[in-house]
């Protein structure tokens, strides 16, 4: 189901200004704090009234500021999923779970509480009450109240930013599976590299209000130069691959793709199974000829594309493997010696430990 998003208002001195369109999936909504993320959500949601916006979930217009519609939240059936889980502290889980449906009238319902509850995992959970939870537990808990709504839109204003570390890695197999079986829009806010590229489909970048690029994930990775300073070594790029075996000797998995062969550590699904790769482009090296006798498992065949300024002393090297890119991030004297240059034939060597993607033995993706 397509997104349409076209909003413009002035907040003061602060004036929002993005437009896009998105036909499918998970839709990333990122950019350094203060840029107009959240500001962005509530007006989709209904929460702020804009100067002017047309916004429509498929063939429902939620407002359309010059054709006088506007509906207000409860009409518009969005699920909202903030930072924190906003349980309710005095009820069950599974109540918790049931105050989503309340509001949604029975003919107009399409979410089944047994499947929701089985997509997150959350049976176990269903007599406990939020303080016997962990945080990753709570936020699950808030999607699943959200998704029993029947919500035309589900909206996720940076729902892993309270979250440690450990929590983001229990948590984040249950989006990406949100992302693959859901069949409504989701807009998903982050400030967070590692969590837009691993799980969107589209990505809109904002920058102090204004939308600085719109595309699919794997051609915005691309683009360092959108990336925060503070995070400019996250960035890099993705690939969509597909589990081909399971080395149960060295407990390895080999994904493959029109790129080549990418082998990760840990047991990544039953073969067949779709699985999202990204590379940051630090991690890269470089040669021209295939490496012989290193300890490094992945080694991609490809010819360069573009080379362009990445600071004083490195450029980033954007390779072509077989239709997919891989980025590097080397110094200037490296890419010198090397004569690099578009058309250049080079060899992309990545660390399979440096390889960023599902998680490995995950209740979700275990075989």
């Amino acid at each position: 189901m397509s997104l349409l998003v076209d909003v413009r208002h002035r907040l003061g001195s602060f004036s929002l200004e993005v437009s896009f369109e998105s036909l499918q999936g998970l839709t990333a909504v990122f950019g350094a704090s203060g840029c107009g993320k959240t500001s962005l959500v509530n007006v989709i949601a209904g929460l702020l009234k804009p100067d002017h916006a047309r916004i429509k979930v498929g063939d429902t217009t939620l407002i359309d500021t010059e054709a006088g519609i506007n509906l207000s939240p409860p009409r518009r059936r969005i699920g909202y999923v903030f930072q924190d889980a906003r349980l309710f502290p005095h009820m069950t889980v599974e109540s918790n779970l049931a105050y989503g449906e309340w509001f949604t009238p029975r003919a107009e319902r399409y979410a089944a509480r047994g499947k929701i509850v089985e997509l997150l995992g959350i049976g176990h959970l269903l007599k406990r009450r939020p303080r016997d939870l962990s945080g990753g537990e709570k936020q699950r808990v808030a999607i699943g109240r959200a998704l029993l709504a029947s919500p035309r839109l589900l909206l996720m204003d940076e729902p892993l930013a309270s979250l440690d570390a450990a929590r983001k890695a229990e948590i984040m197999p249950y989006l990406e599976r949100l992302r693959d079986e859901l069949r409504i829009p989701i807009v998903y806010v982050s400030h967070s590299v590692a969590e837009v590229m691993r799980l969107a489909n589209d990505v809109a970048v904002l920058s102090q209000g204004r939308l600085a690029a719109f595309g699919p994930a794997a051609d915005i990775a691309q683009r360092l130069d959108l990336v925060p300073e503070d995070d400019r070594d996250e960035g890099g790029a993705i690939i969509d691959m597909t589990v081909a075996t399971h080395d149960t000797t060295f407990d390895l998995t080999r994904l493959t793709s029109a790129a080549g062969d990418i082998y990760v550590p840990g047991r990544i699904g039953p073969e067949g199974t779709p699985a999202r790769v990204r590379i940051r482009a630090r991690d890269v090296i470089l040669a021209l000829e295939e490496p012989q006798k290193i300890s490094a498992l992945n080694i991609l065949r490809g010819t360069v594309a573009e080379i362009s300024q990445a600071g004083q002393a490195s450029v980033n090297v954007r390779l072509d493997c077989g239709g997919a890119a891989v980025v590097a991030r080397i110094t200037r004297h490296s890419a010198h010696a090397l004569g690099l240059a578009p058309g250049t034939r080079a060899f992309a060597v990545v660390k399979a430990v440096s390889v960023s993607g599902p998680s490995p033995d995950s209740a979700l993706t275990r075989g």
